[in-house]
């Protein structure tokens, strides 16, 4: 199987027999980590819907692959590599993209890091690389795109990727989970402080999705899984695609009122509090 195909099978259903074709069309979506995962599927269900796509990352090989299938999929496609950590990088970034396409309508914070460690095990540096990646890449892109979106003839669109455990905690995690957390009230105070400038500002959190590194390797313990699942109400992992369709929502003219939200996408595992074996009861 190709990575396209592969891609194809996790970013699932086609965004346009969901909404009308064309409705992203004029805009410019500019995706970090979009090279990849969650952040591929991002920038793919935008450009079917008519978006020109910029994706960001470290990894230029990374980034040449994925931009040439998202073209094959005839999308204008841009990429450019840059460290969100790198103010300078970030700037110049977004500036190649406002000279390739002639402007910026929608920012997607995707970027992340991620590893595990007991807190009292972690180390100064492991601390600050994910609150640099995570939080302060996140506030790099958002205070390098601010004149660009403020220009947006659509209303700018910030939506920053989090994770339910920035409400929740997540053990081992210490340093991603104060991180994301910090993205919620940076969003939080940026959409009260920019709306001024018209630019609406929200995040997702996605719950357990199929297809992403997480989940292929949960499902590689049957145990493990079955009892991942069993926290989730609707009794199934989600797709990118949820995720991405959520973020067209919030990038259109359906999402004009709203600002400041933290929007969950988790088939209802934060709140299902049922014991495993009364799973299986439904009640009404």
């Amino acid at each position: 199987m190709s990575k396209t195909e592969a891609d194809r099978e996790v970013t699932g259903r086609d965004p346009r027999d969901t909404f009308a074709p064309h409705v992203m069309a004029g805009r410019v979506a500019l995706i970090t980590g979009g090279g990849t995962g969650i952040g591929f599927g991002i920038a793919r269900t935008l450009g079917l819907l008519g978006a020109k796509i910029s994706i960001m990352s470290r990894k230029q090989d990374v980034l040449a692959k994925a931009a040439s299938e998202l073209e094959a999929l005839g999308m204008e496609a841009f990429h450019v590599a840059a460290d969100v950590r790198d103010y300078d990088q970030v700037q110049a970034a977004i500036d190649a993209t406002v000279k390739r396409f002639g402007s910026l309508d929608i920012l997607v914070n995707n970027a992340a890091g991620l590893f595990h460690c007991p807190a009292e095990e972690l180390s100064p540096n492991g601390w600050k690389v994910l609150v640099d990646i995570d939080l302060n890449g996140t506030f790099h892109c958002c205070r390098a795109a601010f004149p660009h979106l403020k220009a947006s003839a659509f209303g700018g669109r910030i939506i920053s990727v989090v994770s339910p455990y920035a409400w929740t905690s997540w053990p081992g995690a210490a340093n991603a989970t104060a991180a994301k957390a910090g993205i919620i009230s940076l969003s939080h105070t940026l959409a009260v402080e920019w709306a001024h400038a018209g630019i609406l500002i929200n995040t997702v959190a996605p719950g357990p999705i199929g297809g992403t590194g997480g989940v292929e390797r949960m499902s590689q313990d049957g145990d493990r899984k079955a009892r991942e699942l069993a926290h989730v109400a609707l009794g199934r992992f989600g797709e990118v695609a949820d995720i991405a369709e959520a973020i067209v929502y919030l990038s259109s003219r359906a999402g004009s009122y709203i600002t400041g939200a933290d929007l969950l996408i988790d088939g209802g595992r934060q709140f299902n509090f049922v014991p495993s074996k009364l799973t299986n009861l439904r009640t009404i």
